[in-house]
């Protein structure tokens, strides 16, 4: 299939897609994000031939991967579906001219031979979109209202993290309005998971099972859980105040997927860190 075709085939398919980290895909960011598809005059800078190659923020060592919780979330989506890849972590002075000159150096960067995507969303529904046969491990495919009911809940979550991790100082009257802010994203999370009807652990629909959904929450559950502890002295109790949440994190922090792809605790702390001190 040519590139140009190809574009416009996941264009299509995907101007019904979910951004869970605010709300639905716009069909012009989609496009953005696709059009680097469309072959430069320069095709020394475009993506060799080859396999599945994962392009992603580096770790402060500069080599490991780092806190990122989308690259997290697009890693967790191939080892669901079995598939194999390479992990290239990059700073801003190891990313491939290339990625630099064809797609503004964004990341994470999935190249699948000639063809790359960029922004987590888009890259998900690619995998979801053509490795889906029965050769793969395919993650669950919920009705569209249940999967928008769930990603209106879950698109709070972050949001309200990162406005209350970045915050500073720690405990001032804005820090606890951030707080609340957090809590309340939370308490939606809580009564969707607890609602009737449900069955099973996961996030959409009955809860039996495990969607797109669920690997991008994770990660960012994986964050909440290291910010809070390591910056606000652990103020919001999610054991005691949100039990249906606790429970989810523990099913969901125990798939393999999501323990495959975790980065460790410290890489959380030191990219919070450095968005702190801006």
């Amino acid at each position: 299939m040519k590139l140009q075709v190809l574009a416009i085939t996941l264009l299509q398919h995907f101007s019904n897609a979910f951004v869970v980290s605010n709300s639905r895909i716009k069909t012009t960011e989609l496009f953005g994000s696709v059009r680097g598809l469309e072959s430069g005059k320069d095709t020394s800078v475009e993506p060799t031939e080859g396999g599945m190659v994962l392009y992603v923020k580096a770790a402060e060592d500069g080599k490991s991967v780092g806190d990122c919780p989308f690259t997290q979330y697009v890693r967790m989506v191939l080892e669901e579906k079995g598939l194999d890849y390479d992990v290239r972590p990059c700073t801003a002075e190891t990313k491939p001219q290339w990625l630099i000159e064809l797609y503004e150096g964004k990341m994470p960067a999935l190249r699948h031979r000639r063809e790359c995507y960029t922004e987590s969303e888009v890259i998900a529904q690619y995998l979801e979109f053509f490795f889906s046969g029965d050769e793969y491990a395919s993650l669950a495919k919920p009705k569209k209202k249940e999967m928008a009911e769930a990603s209106e809940v879950v698109g709070k979550i972050f949001p309200a993290l990162a406005k209350y991790l970045k915050h500073t100082p720690d405990g001032d009257d804005e820090d606890d309005e951030l707080k609340s802010g957090l809590c309340e994203a939370l308490n939606l999370l809580e009564a969707h998971l607890t609602s009737e009807g449900r069955t099973g652990p996961f996030i959409v629909g009955d809860g039996e099972h495990v969607t797109l959904l669920d690997c991008n929450l994770a990660p960012k559950l994986y964050h909440m859980k290291v910010g809070v502890t390591a910056f606000k002295d652990n103020a919001v109790g999610v054991d005691d105040d949100f039990p249906a949440v606790a429970g989810y994190i523990n099913t969901i922090f125990n798939r393999e997927s999501f323990t495959k792809t975790k980065y460790p605790e410290e890489t959380i702390v030191w990219g919070w860190g450095n968005a702190r001190s801006k």
